[in-house]
């Protein structure tokens, strides 16, 4: 799938923030009776348009190539993930005043993670998921899910169903789509004259100021700041009335949006944040310019790391088989000559190979038999989450790495 031109303005796309050169998909794990089959490689490489500021790839695979029924992506198994959706909840509900008569929508609702709370409080609600094995799971935590993308026809089927959303809510989906726009109208036309749209995504500032490349994979077409985003919206009808800075994946966004009509008052937050991009350089082309040097920086600090433990006969695995961390092995060229296994507690990943790298995913549990010397964690996002949970390689003077936004070797 091509995308040389912005999806969000249609101006050529001429400007590389970052070239990660050739990738496999990211999520696309390998069964073991297939490890001696071929595995396909695309171009990995973001761009910025110039003309509206949004990052987004230059080319990527259909989405039908992410999302299938093959999906190992599951929100539940964060701990810190299901606290931060509970958390959400309880907000939004006592803020908006949702209660039995409310409908609440989910776009990329995946197994039931967040929804499940608001079923729990008697809230009506609707998921979208196209992923099979997920919405599968949602259905089992009695969750209405229905397996489709959500896009402008979707949204007109449901308003025919009579389905609009009191509150419209999606949470690390936005960078997902490959068209933009068509997400953004499907938003608007299933929206309430009096709804609300909450939007969490990982904000495009803290991917370049703390060098977070391994955020960019096939599945993220976009890289998302309030800048770009702000005409979309406008195109739409829409608005943005707030916007709160959280500490979710490396740093992201959460805004609040609304029909233009709506009596919602604009909050001086949005300005700030605004200002705070156009600061940072976001509407300048050096900034982006300037990236790609500090990546190849951070790769080089990562492998001298890895090399020195190795050639001190140091043991080396990693923790969660995360599609951040397919990007950072494959851009660094780390394979099973540094790395003896990663280990996730997803059992949809386990007893497979990472791909490209086709290094083994195993059970946590062998951990303590193997007693590594080092356990790098490759979601460096939940690293005190994961520091706790693994906090017994100590016993044996194993340490962690954490590769992003900085390279640490931690006692």
């Amino acid at each position: 799938m091509s995308l040389k031109k912005c999806q969000s303005c249609d101006a050529p796309l001429e400007t590389v923030v970052c070239d990660l050169g050739l990738s496999p998909v990211s999520n696309a794990f390998i069964k073991l009776q297939d490890s001696e089959k071929p595995e396909v490689f695309y171009p990995l490489k973001a761009c910025v348009c110039v003309k509206c500021w949004l990052v987004q790839l230059e080319s990527s695979p259909e989405s039908s190539v992410h999302f299938h029924e093959d999906y190992v992506y599951f929100s539940s198994f964060s701990a810190g993930w299901l606290k931060h959706a509970r958390n959400y909840v309880d907000m939004v509900i006592q803020r908006f005043d949702l209660n039995g008569e409310s409908h609440v929508i989910e776009v990329a609702s995946n197994d039931g993670y967040l929804l499940q709370n608001f079923v729990a409080s008697g809230i009506p609600c609707l998921g979208i998921e196209p992923t099979s094995n997920t919405a599968k799971a949602a259905r089992a935590k009695g969750i209405e899910t229905r397996e489709v993308f959500f896009g402008l026809n979707v949204a007109k089927q449901l308003v025919a169903e009579g389905r609009k959303a009191d509150l419209l809510l999606g949470n690390n989906v936005f960078a997902h789509v490959p068209d933009i726009n068509d997400f953004v109208s499907g938003m608007s036309c299933i929206l309430n004259d009096k709804g609300v749209i909450t939007l969490e995504f990982p904000h495009l500032l803290e991917l370049l100021q703390n060098n977070q490349f391994d955020t960019i994979y096939h599945e993220h077409y976009s890289y998302l700041s309030l800048m770009a985003i702000l005409p979309i919206f406008s195109r739409f009808g829409l608005r943005v009335f707030e916007v709160e800075q959280i500490d979710t994946h490396g740093g992201s966004l959460r805004v609040y949006v609304c029909h233009d009509s709506a009596q919602f008052e604009t909050s001086t937050s949005v300005n700030s944040v605004f200002a705070l991009e156009t600061n940072a350089g976001l509407n300048r082309v050096s900034t982006y310019v300037n990236f790609a040097e500090k990546v190849a920086a951070r790769k080089r600090e990562i492998l001298e790391v890895l090399i020195d433990a190795r050639n001190r006969g140091k043991t080396i695995v990693c923790y969660g088989a995360a599609a951040k961390g397919n990007t950072l092995l494959n851009y660094c060229g780390i394979g099973t000559d540094f790395i003896d296994f990663v280990v996730d507690k997803n059992k949809a990943k386990q007893n497979k190979l990472l791909p490209g790298s086709r290094i083994p995913v195993l059970d946590p549990k062998i951990v303590f038999d193997k007693k590594p010397d080092y356990l790098l964690i490759l979601p460096w996002n939940i690293k005190d989450e994961v520091m706790d949970q693994m906090a017994y390689i100590r016993d044996w003077g194993g340490k962690f790495i954490v590769p992003i936004p900085s390279v640490e070797v931690l006692a």
